[in-house]
């Protein structure tokens, strides 16, 4: 008989089972059940319990049923609770009576929610129990739960999260870990004076980064739009409005290719300071992260999956993209070097670039020979003007812009700018980016007037950062990117 056979008979005898009670007058799914106490509750109050003892204390429970035992006169469940805790259950003819017992031997399954009413006990084993005097079906499970000692397939895990959470230590640790993580990132904000604001996800002009969005179409306004790739531009909005310190956390889309460290939907946090630069918001993006592992770990040293120790805590390095390149490369390249001499070394490399500007080549040069050696938590500094246009011009070093990129565990983690907040060069960056698309780039920023025409109303010097909550999670825990989102996409 075949897996799918097996879950078609067991989902008939369950349904039956179902109907059974609804014919008794009873109910599968009651609206509510006098629960007292929580199975976490009582393994921390009752834990140190030594065996065959009792407390006199009576308590209504609930908890998914992933252990049953139903031959004799005493039956045994193990009832889960959401975070993994378990309690067990121990339903016996001389409390609850021949009828009950019987019942729960016909009805009660794997899989099913059930209440519990009773006193809390150690079993002679020094199992925490709880002798039940009464009991209820919470709710019916129509379908069985899978083997609990047999690991799920990877693509049953990613399709039906829901059991992976059910079956698996790790998955739900994972959720918890992304849980404190955000509110201690919020937390941390807030101690700077920064706001929260939600932006639009549909916009009418896609922005903020350069990517492929994805479109849609609005029936109401009987127009095309976009899901948004980044919320920049209508933060820095904000800011020009006068919300000095400003961030978000919320949903990005972006219709590129999906592999370990990309999810076409992510989560992504964005933050503007007024009166900073990529320095202090440099500085604030470590504190974010450090305080985030603090709150996950206990400890800026993070425990991966794998059992590795990663040490996040202490000051981080600081390099600059030519100066590291030079070094791996042992040659001399400039913000002046010339296309052609760059796309000379990229051959005798084997590096690709798909579009030949000088900023592409060296940005895809420093990928393929310095990127693979960060090995602790590194600033990459200074990047080339072309592919940065919503980035402020360098302070001393023509052909540059103050921009940085945080490597973690050898991949981009967040980045930050010295916010370009001049409205004409904005304007010409806008054009040369329209030039790069016609020219084939799909990735390019379009000229957005509106957001020109807030720049003109003044916007003040700023340093923003961006960082994906995912991967940040991926730095925590060493996970893969479709570990660290609960429900990912799959085709």
């Amino acid at each position: 008989m075949s897996t799918e056979q097996a879950t078609s008979e067991q989902r008939e005898v369950r349904l039956a089972k179902r109907q059974r009670m609804l014919d008794e007058g009873g109910e599968a799914y009651p609206v509510t059940l006098p629960v007292t106490a929580t199975i976490p509750e009582l393994r921390e109050r009752f834990g140190g319990l030594e065996a065959d003892a009792t407390t006199g204390e009576r308590v209504g429970i609930a908890g998914r049923v992933v252990h049953l035992r139903t031959t004799g006169r005493l039956c045994f469940a193990a009832l889960q609770a959401g975070d993994g805790s378990r309690i067990q259950a121990m339903i016996s003819l001389a409390e609850v009576g021949e009828d009950s017992l019987a019942r729960w031997k016909e009805l009660v399954d794997l899989g099913d929610h059930v209440f519990v009413h009773g006193e809390v006990i150690s079993s002679r084993r020094g199992e925490l129990s709880v002798l039940a005097d009464d009991w209820a079906i919470a709710s019916k499970a129509l379908l069985p739960l899978p083997t609990l000692h047999t690991e799920l397939s990877d693509e049953t895990r990613m399709r039906q999260r829901y059991l992976d959470l059910l079956t698996r230590d790790q998955a739900r640790a994972t959720v918890r870990a992304r849980a404190a993580a955000v509110a201690s990132l919020r937390s941390t904000f807030a101690g700077h004076g920064f706001l929260e604001i939600e932006t639009p996800m549909l916009q009418t002009m896609h922005g903020g980064a350069t990517a492929r969005p994805f479109a849609t179409h609005s029936n109401a306004f009987d127009t095309d739009l976009f899901l948004r790739i980044a919320p920049e531009l209508f933060l820095k909005r904000a800011v020009v409005g006068g919300i000095d310190r400003v961030f978000e956390i919320n949903r990005n889309f972006r219709n590129e290719g999906a592999d370990s460290t990309h999810s076409p939907e992510f989560a992504m946090l964005e933050a503007y300071q007024s009166y900073g630069d990529y320095s202090t918001i440099a500085d604030l993006t470590q504190q974010l992260i450090q305080d985030a592992a603090v709150a996950v770990s206990g400890s800026t040293t993070v425990t991966w999956a794998d059992g590795t120790e990663y040490e996040l805590g202490g000051p981080w390095d600081r390099i600059r993209m030519y100066d590291s390149l030079n070094d791996a490369a042992d040659t001399a390249i400039t913000p002046q070097t010339p296309v052609e001499e760059l796309a000379a070394i990229a051959d005798l490399l084997g590096v690709e670039v798909a579009l030949p500007t000088h900023g592409k080549y060296v940005e895809e040069l420093w990928e393929h020979l310095v990127k693979p050696g960060l090995e602790r938590p590194t600033f990459v500094l200074d990047f080339p003007v072309d592919t940065s246009p919503l980035v402020r011009d360098h302070r001393s070093v023509p052909g540059l812009v103050e921009k940085w990129d945080l490597y973690i565990r050898g991949f981009e983690l967040a980045t930050g700018y010295s916010e370009l907040v001049d409205p004409v060069i904005q304007r010409e960056r806008f054009v040369e980016q329209a030039r790069q698309g016609a020219r084939g780039d799909d990735e390019a920023m379009r000229l957005d007037e509106e957001f020109l025409t807030a720049m003109e109303h003044g916007m003040p010097p700023m340093g923003g950062m961006g960082m994906g909550i995912d991967r940040l999670l991926m730095a925590l825990t060493g996970l893969g990117i479709r570990e660290t989102i609960l429900f990912p996409l799959v085709k």
